[in-house]
């Protein structure tokens, strides 16, 4: 065996974007892709993509090239052969599937031929979507290969192997989540794969499903079937642990590289929890009820995820310290602040004020509708379980509003406040703890934002999120629109549930939409010649593209985000939500993603950044670019607004 690390082709920064990012007043510009979605290189595609491939690394080098700040990675949680969604994998564990398997080859822990196999099985070698079924299974088996090959090199004193040896013991001893993480592996082995709700009632068997959260009296016996599982899986138990050490080196070894580029990585922190994490946390969850989103102007049916609830019980101790709940809040944070720059936070409603519905309503969708806030329900007779939650008292909610209105409740007093910011105080504790900014923890606040939500979020001082694609144009106060952004906003056009903006701009094209979206834009970029610029971009949806992506630099946001679907002119969806779709969370950069951005950036087919910042600037008439603006217009090579 021998170590085996990829490096980062540097490749010069265009110093006509930064200078064009800093004169608009943007300190953080990120190119959002989440792992399976990044690019292989040419000959490497196993079915599914990964940051800390030679393709990944790649993409990172030219995203910087651009001028991007940072990548926004995905949820890396392993998922279920049936389940790739992130969102739904596990919290503390990564994917294997993000596993660079070259670099695997090079330690020699898995076989050249093993590794040409998988590349030459995938059955989508274009590399445009995810084979996610066909990697899940060639994936695993590889795994058990580099498990024996390991296994073998220990026994044979290889010193590379040794070393490996004592980092994983290292790691068990100091991570309690891989130790219920293995161990929920070796009980899915003994259960033949079965959801843990549904191991066996008897003998030994009926305490597996407690073996993290013991009821009264049962704890001896689940120690000691605890230590039986860890004897009789010692093999599965460490094959997870070498994964995840292995996980963690090529991770930390991704970030390095990036930082040494200039580029932050930014974690996802999701609000939902796997199946393994249910298991091993049961203990701190809320039994009767889920969390789910209400009924909103972009969803009205509301949206019945299923996740799990934190107990508020367990907030906190008798004696006011942080209970187990916090410091489970601060583990994970602490884990993930250590391993990225900054965090996007995943729905901030489900820390601050969740929506939750009853767990035994059969109707899933008539439960979520008829749920309730968490902390703000003192006395609904639907509900009365959450009365002994309630922060807030009965003359506080307005009673003409639905439960889910973003003023149900009137006001919050600074007692109250502090109630509902228990978990985000902790986590924003971590970030002081790991030396990050608060200006790098993304609020992902869309439409919706209940007050004690509102007033926890400006507590810290962050941001909230800008989709522009959604605005309602006629509506001037629409939190959506850039105008109505604020400096500490993260401002964005997309993300990864929405459509791109290049179908959406060939979908307007043609109808009312499109003039009504021209007129909008034509009115911000250039209010003297609106009517020219309005005709020119109601009649080329490229140039309606460029100029929705121009107008995010128009507002006070200091912060954009790029969806990569977006960056290179891509129409098909990532992710429809609340739609069983086998397309959803597949599509990826393409392999020749480079060539491909450089042949089309000329006629505006992708994402033309010179040309997006010259209209962007020429919008900004309170500042003197004149010279800057010429120099885009040269490098672009199109202009949004002329057809010269």
């Amino acid at each position: 065996m021998k170590n085996s690390t990829l490096s980062c082709e540097e490749k010069p920064t265009d110093s006509s974007i930064s200078q064009a990012l800093n004169v608009l007043g943007k300190t953080d510009f990120l190119l959002a892709v989440h792992d399976a979605s990044f690019p292989s290189a040419d000959g490497e595609d196993s079915g599914r993509g990964t940051p800390y491939s030679s393709g990944g690394y790649a993409l990172a080098s030219f995203a910087a090239s651009l001028g991007f700040t940072g990548v926004q990675l995905g949820p890396q949680g392993g998922t279920s052969e049936i389940n790739q969604s992130p969102y739904d994998g596990t919290i503390f564990s990564r994917n294997i599937l993000s596993l660079d398997l070259k670099a695997l080859v090079d330690l020699r822990l898995l076989s050249f031929d093993t590794w040409k196999d998988i590349i030459e099985g995938n059955p989508e070698p274009d590399g445009r979507r995810v084979t996610y079924s066909y990697a899940f299974k060639a994936y695993n088996r590889a795994m058990d290969e580099v498990y024996k090959n390991f296994a073998a090199a220990r026994e044979a004193n290889d010193r590379d192997a040794l070393t490996l040896d004592v980092e994983i013991k290292d790691l068990q001893r100091s991570a309690r989540w891989l130790r219920d993480d293995s161990l929920y592996e070796a009980l899915s082995l003994e259960h033949d794969n079965l959801p843990w709700h549904k191991w066996g009632k008897s003998g030994d068997s009926c305490f597996d499903a407690m073996l993290c959260a013991p009821t009264a009296g049962k704890e001896g016996i689940c120690l000691k079937r605890r230590s039986e599982i860890e004897l009789k899986y010692a093999p599965v138990i460490e094959r997870y642990s070498l994964l995840q050490l292995i996980l963690l080196k090529q991770h930390s070894a991704f970030r390095k590289s990036m930082e040494s580029i200039g580029l932050k990585i930014y974690g996802d922190l999701q609000v939902g929890f796997s199946q393994s994490d249910c298991w091993s946390l049961n203990s701190l969850i809320l039994q009767d009820y889920f969390l789910g989103a209400p009924p909103s102007r972009t969803n009205l049916e509301g949206q019945p995820w299923s996740y799990q609830v934190l107990d508020p019980a367990q907030y906190l101790k008798s004696d006011g310290k942080a209970g187990a709940v916090l410091d489970f809040v601060a583990e994970r944070l602490g884990k993930m602040l250590s391993e990225f720059d900054g965090l996007r936070l995943d729905h901030p409603h489900g820390l601050v004020c969740p929506w939750v519905y009853r767990r035994d309503d059969a109707d899933p969708y008539h439960a979520v509708q008829n749920g309730a806030r968490l902390f703000s329900s003192p006395d609904l007779p639907d509900h009365p379980a959450l009365s002994t939650f309630s922060v807030v008292h009965q003359e506080q909610i307005n009673r003409g509003q639905p439960r889910y209105a973003d003023n149900w409740i009137n006001e919050i007093i600074p007692e109250q406040e502090d109630k509902y910011a228990l978990i985000m105080d902790a986590l924003m504790q971590q970030v002081l703890a790991n030396s990050r900014r608060k200006e790098d923890i993304l609020c992902e606040v869309l439409s919706t934002e209940p007050l004690p939500l509102r007033n926890v979020r400006l507590r810290h001082e962050l941001g909230r999120f800008r989709v522009t694609q959604k605005a309602d144009l006629n509506n001037p106060a629409d939190v959506y629109r850039s105008e109505n952004s604020e400096t500490a906003d993260w401002i964005m056009v997309g993300n990864h549930d929405t459509p791109t903006i290049w179908k959406l701009a060939k979908g307007w094209f043609g109808k009312s939409d499109g003039v009504k979206q021209a007129e909008y834009l034509a009115e911000r970029l250039d209010p003297d010649n609106r009517e020219h610029l309005a005709e020119l971009l109601a009649a080329d949806p490229r140039r309606l593209v460029h100029a929705k992506m121009a107008d995010l630099f128009l507002g006070k946001a200091s912060h954009v985000m790029i969806f990569f679907a977006d960056l290179f002119g891509l129409e098909e969806s990532y992710n429809l939500p609340g739609i069983v779709n086998e397309e959803n969370w597949t599509l990826r950069v393409p392999h020749d993603f480079e060539r491909i951005y450089m042949e089309r950036r000329l006629s505006g087919e992708v994402l033309n950044l010179h040309a997006v910042l010259a209209l962007a600037l020429r919008g900004r008439r309170d500042i003197n670019s004149h010279e800057l603006i010429a120099r885009l217009d040269n490098e672009a090579g199109w202009r949004v607004d002329s057809t010269l």
